[in-house]
């Protein structure tokens, strides 16, 4: 890896804690070990001296772009940075002339694309014969899930290398650090560590920034939680509403919904609402529950949750957010059932198969004397007329087999609609055995 020169001022210069604190070798990286350690991928790649191209998909203060130039400095490649917000393709031809000629005197390079999920298409395209025959090594950082990001071909000249956000224990090593290098210990009681180490939701440069600025504080008094949060502006919790978060967040607030457990969903709702979330749009999703998971179960999950949603239109927010809670707590609690989905489903599948088959002539309206004479409405049997309110005539097309698309389960409101079922099931069983 190529360095600036030191220069005079390099030692009297101030540099930010994060800069200053930045591993100088792959063993200092925390919080990495299943990639970094000597069995794991990129330790056995280090140790053969055969670095393939790579994505680095993982949180912000993860330790991505420290891993990169640390990679070249174990490999003894040529360290290449650019970004890809500020990197266009007139730039990139640079840099693989300029790597073309490092390669024919035995240097290699090592391409490193932060935010590598922000190239076009075409960009993504232009780095292909160079990562294909070796021009460059490339490795990609990206806090967004690559294979949404990221087109195929490019993916596949790519190992695709899951980082970690960081946790309590690694968040702790960095703050262990700090103290070392400032030669004290921060001014914060035990609660104010662990609040300080949730502040930074396993970003550890965030981490880093907030320790530093509690350095500038005078030593002797221990700040608590609460001074804690009056001295250190709490950041909002990682969430995109565009990309993966916002799905991965809604997922988990369905299924915490479809497995009743209420805690969990009014967690999955509550970390929504925190990122930013549209509420309208979880208004929305929920509704969809109401129909798909809880169904006939419970036929007032339905209008309950349009209710919700039209009184959080009415009282906007933070107001109308409760009512949503009340809603996600209903859900949670209400049996479930996606029989109704189930049968949707089936019924456009039977749809599709039969094609256009026409209803039995028998329930079609006869309002003309041709249409009379054809058969329509003849042998019609008006179900009110029957002793059971049922007459139990067949009402799919002739050719085709009766079909059974809903079946309801044995919880909730659905118990009483399979009675009602079997009921006349049985009455049309009877009713075809007597018309023999």
């Amino acid at each position: 890896m190529v360095r600036s020169p030191p220069t005079l001022f390099d030692s009297s210069a101030a540099r930010p804690l994060a800069d200053k604190l930045r591993p100088r070798t792959l063993d200092e990286v925390v919080g990495q070990d299943h990639l970094l350690k000597p069995d794991a991928p990129i330790g056995r790649m280090v140790a053969a001296k055969r670095l393939a191209s790579m994505i680095l998909w993982g949180p912000p203060g993860c330790g991505k772009t420290t891993i990169a130039r640390l990679l070249a400095d174990a490999t003894g490649l040529y360290f290449e940075p650019v970004s890809a917000v500020a990197s266009g393709v007139a730039e990139l031809r640079k840099i693989f002339e300029a790597a073309a000629n490092r390669r024919a005197t035995g240097q290699g390079t090592l391409l490193f694309v932060d935010e590598i999920h922000r190239f076009n298409r075409a960009q993504q395209d232009v780095l292909l014969p160079y990562v294909e025959d070796g021009t460059v090594t490339l490795v990609g950082a990206t806090t967004e899930n690559p294979s949404f990001e990221l087109n195929g071909a490019l993916l596949s000249r790519c190992l695709v290398l899951v980082l970690n956000r960081l946790d309590d224990a690694a968040l702790e090593l960095l703050l262990k650090r700090v103290e070392k290098d400032a030669n004290r210990p921060l001014p914060l009681n035990d609660d104010a560590r662990a609040a300080l180490k949730a502040m930074a939701d396993g970003d550890g440069r965030y981490l880093l920034v907030m320790a530093e600025e509690l350095l500038s504080l005078p030593e002797g008094k221990k700040l608590d939680p609460a001074e804690l949060a009056t001295f250190v502006q709490r950041r909002r919790p990682l969430y995109d509403k565009a990309q993966e978060s916002h799905y991965n967040l809604i997922s988990a607030l369905h299924k915490s919904l479809r497995g009743s457990d209420c805690d969990a969903a009014l967690y999955w709702f509550a970390r929504m609402l925190a990122g930013g979330e549209d509420p309208r749009y979880i208004a929305r999703r929920l509704t969809r529950f109401a129909s798909e998971d809880v169904g006939l179960a419970d036929p007032q999950a339905l209008p309950l949750a349009l209710t919700a949603w039209q009184a959080y239109e009415r009282m906007g927010s933070p107001e109308g957010e409760l009512c949503l809670a009340e809603l996600v707590i209903y859900l949670a609690t209400a049996p479930k059932s996606n029989a109704a989905y189930v049968a949707m489903g089936t019924a456009q599948r039977a749809a599709k198969e039969y094609g256009s088959l026409m209803p039995p002539k028998h329930i079609l309206n006869a309002p003309t004397k041709m249409m009379r004479e054809l058969g329509y409405s003849e042998g019609y049997e008006y179900d009110h007329d029957s002793a059971e309110g049922f007459s139990g005539q067949n009402y799919f097309p002739d050719n085709m087999k009766r079909q059974e698309f809903y079946q309801p389960v044995e919880r909730g409101f659905e118990r009483e609609i399979r009675k009602r079922l079997d009921y006349w099931a049985e009455l049309r069983r009877k009713k075809a055995a007597d018309n023999k």
